[in-house]
């Protein structure tokens, strides 16, 4: 059976937004990296930095702004033009979080997949 490394570090950083915490640390991946730095970039976090330990963690400083994050198991393969579908079924409501899609371009939201005509597996989504 395999872990969800991906899984853990969403729920230790809700629990932590959950408790008003200001910092937390979660275990290192390079998806799970690649994640936070979008989530940082869209303004869910305020900063995300890889520890120089020997435990490899990654420091993440919090905004208080996440109501769920989840990732999304199975890792559903989509179309490009299916997306909308998994936006309506993920998502709260228009414009509101986004969706999280492994790509042969890399790691990208549901907005930069659909502005690339380019479909990926579902990752994890946030709002």
């Amino acid at each position: 059976m395999n872990h969800d490394v991906l899984s853990d570090a969403l729920s230790i950083i809700k629990n932590a937004e959950k408790r008003g915490k200001n910092i937390c640390k979660v275990k290192y991946s390079n998806l799970v990296f690649n994640i936070l730095k979008i989530f940082q970039k869209k303004g869910y976090l305020k900063k995300v930095e890889r520890m120089n330990d020997k435990f490899g963690t990654i420091s993440v400083q919090l905004k208080g702004r996440i109501n769920e994050c989840r990732s999304i198991r199975p890792r559903l393969a989509v179309k490009v033009d299916e997306i909308p579908k998994f936006i309506k079924r993920f998502l709260p409501g228009a414009d509101i979080g986004f969706i999280i899609i492994s790509t042969s371009k890399g790691v990208m939201t549901h907005e930069e997949a659909l502005k690339e005509n380019i479909g990926g597996r579902l990752v994890a989504y946030v709002y």
